[in-house]
């Protein structure tokens, strides 16, 4: 099994949000994908940033986080707030994100 990190752009500080989420080698991540691995490291608490969705996008294609442009960035802007809509709420306490961490809460959906 490969590190997480053995995929371009996935550094350290990304590697420990995904492992976060039980996203913990590099065939996991390539298995989910990277809709449902950034939809589930949202509903494990970690804030949305669409820089961060489009660089997994890239690292999973083998490709510079800097690569992203025009009309794909444009695509990959509505994924993400598709996906922020139906697996992010910061209304939500700290102790109800933990909660929907183990099982217990169901994510909220819009």
């Amino acid at each position: 099994m490969a590190d997480l990190t053995s995929i371009k752009n996935i550094g350290p500080a990304f590697e420990a949000q995904l492992k976060s989420v039980g996203i913990t080698t590099a065939e996991d991540l390539r298995a989910l994908g990277a809709d449902a691995a950034y939809a589930k490291m949202l509903e494990g608490g970690n804030k949305p940033h669409f820089i961060g969705y489009y660089v997994l996008h890239m690292a999973l294609q083998g490709r510079p986080w800097n690569d992203c442009k025009g009309a794909e960035k444009a695509a990959l802007r509505k994924q993400f707030d598709e996906i922020k809509a139906g697996s992010f709420d910061d209304a939500r306490s700290e102790l109800e994100l933990f909660l929907n961490r183990i099982g217990v809460v169901e994510t909220a959906k819009q």
